[in-house]
């Protein structure tokens, strides 16, 4: 059987790649055909994630084992075929490809083609520049710290987010408050 993945990033609008591979191929295949396909460097550390239909990740795929937690499964990419973990179409991952900031190519199994193989994977599809695999921490930082900036600029906290603007003391219970003291 064939698995046709569609990879799309958030960072670069008309960037998409396709690749065909054999369902029995492992993810570090898969892995290493998305690189040869972006022009990333294998060497770097990276996982892909089995995700939900809203995108949130769950079970991890590794390179390399870190050494995690005994009483988790630990998957790496060489043991594991494809086909261990991917069964439907639709079926989405992710792969991260950046772990100091968290950047990553979401991945979606468009179709199966069954009756079929593939001795090498296959890009079908590339289309625009992917994102460089690497950035200047500087550079990051600067964007995260304008992202944060815009947000507290936009957030329009007016007197009502708090409740009532008006404060009557007839509805003050102080019942219980006589005793209390702030001294140390």
């Amino acid at each position: 059987m064939i698995f046709n993945f569609r990879i799309v990033s958030d960072e670069a609008d008309n960037f998409k790649r396709e690749i065909q591979i054999d369902a029995d191929a492992t993810f570090l295949d898969l892995r290493n055909a998305i690189c040869d396909s972006v022009g990333y460097d294998k060497g770097q550390f990276s996982s892909f994630f089995l995700c939900d239909d809203g995108w949130e990740r769950n079970q991890e795929i590794c390179l390399e084992d870190m050494g995690s937690d005994s009483s988790e499964d630990v998957y790496l990419m060489e043991d594991t075929p494809l086909s261990d973990f991917i069964e439907d179409d639709g079926q989405r991952m992710v792969w991260v490809f950046d772990y100091m900031t968290d950047r990553s190519f979401f991945i979606e199994m468009k179709k199966s083609i069954p009756g079929k193989s593939l001795k090498d994977p296959l890009c079908t599809i590339s289309m625009g520049e992917a994102p460089s695999q690497f950035v200047d921490l500087d550079d990051f930082d600067a964007k995260i710290d304008a992202k944060a900036a815009q947000a507290a600029a936009s957030t329009d906290l007016d007197d009502e987010f708090y409740g009532s603007t008006e404060f009557n003391e007839d509805e003050f219970d102080a019942a219980g408050f006589d005793e209390m003291t702030f001294d140390e």
